[in-house]
């Protein structure tokens, strides 16, 4: 993880819900899942964080999409705030959301076994299956 020492701020389209992130990993992913595709119309592009701060946290509503996961978003504007895995309390969190944003580079994606054909993203990174993600992150066997 190539983490930003500097704390990075953002909010969602509407201003209601603010964010200071530190730990920003600037290796970012893109989730070609069938939840991140109907949540965000396209794949996800997201990073990770080690801490996250709200301010308006009271406009966030929380999907529980998963046993393992939720996903929060503004309930003013309906922008896509984060995804948060429970064990361990990791976010990700959308690339767009960033003030600034120019040096993330992208690092992997991952359900690419779900992808639609209809699309492509070029160079020379990671790929993994849902399968091979599920594993990595310990919820199959």
């Amino acid at each position: 993880m190539a983490s930003d020492n500097q704390p990075r701020t953002g909010q969602c389209l509407c201003g209601s819900v603010k964010f200071k992130a530190s730990g920003v990993d600037i290796n970012y992913h893109i989730c070609h899942c069938s939840m991140c595709r109907k949540w965000s119309g396209g794949p996800a592009m997201a990073v990770a964080v080690e801490g996250i701060e709200f301010d308006g946290d009271e406009n966030i509503t929380v999907f529980k999409s998963s046993e393992w996961a939720e996903r929060g978003f503004c309930h003013k504007c309906g922008t896509h705030l984060f995804y948060h895995l429970k064990e361990g309390d990791k976010y990700m969190v959308e690339n767009g959301l960033f003030d600034h944003s120019d040096d993330f580079k992208l690092a992997g994606e991952i359900f690419i076994d779900n992808k639609p054909d209809n699309y492509e993203f070029a160079g020379d990174h990671s790929r993994m299956t849902e399968q091979e993600l599920l594993k990595s992150l310990g919820i199959i066997e």
